[in-house]
């Protein structure tokens, strides 16, 4: 596994516009005008944004013509989600606690505060 894929990756999803890209490409392969025309922002802002996602290994890119078209490279998610997996069973611990506590609340306001 290449622990920098992984970090470079997870930086490029830091950014909410990023993360909305790779959400449309999610959908299959798009031409960058009209992924950009779906943003309030410039197409130039856009161009930079795919670039980072790029350089990241998170989308490709084609020329068909005069249109570059992106799609996404699930790799890099991949090994995001391999390295998350030692985590899960921690996290599914913690969110069980809160789900017991959260019941045991319930269980108080019911019973007028007794536990």
């Amino acid at each position: 596994m290449c622990y920098a894929c992984p970090v470079e990756a997870m930086q490029a999803l830091g950014d909410p516009t990023r993360r909305a890209l790779l959400d449309l490409l999610a959908g299959g392969e798009l031409p960058a005008g009209e992924l950009a025309d779906r943003f309030p922002v410039s197409r130039p802002a856009i161009s930079r944004h795919l670039r980072v996602l790029r350089e990241a290994g998170l989308v490709r890119v084609r020329s068909d013509g005069r249109q570059r078209l992106y799609a996404l490279d699930p790799g890099p998610l991949r090994e995001i989600d391999d390295w998350l997996e030692r985590y899960r069973d921690l996290w599914a611990h913690r969110l069980d606690a809160l789900d017991t506590e959260m019941a045991r609340g319930r269980r108080a306001r019911r019973n007028g505060g007794a536990t």
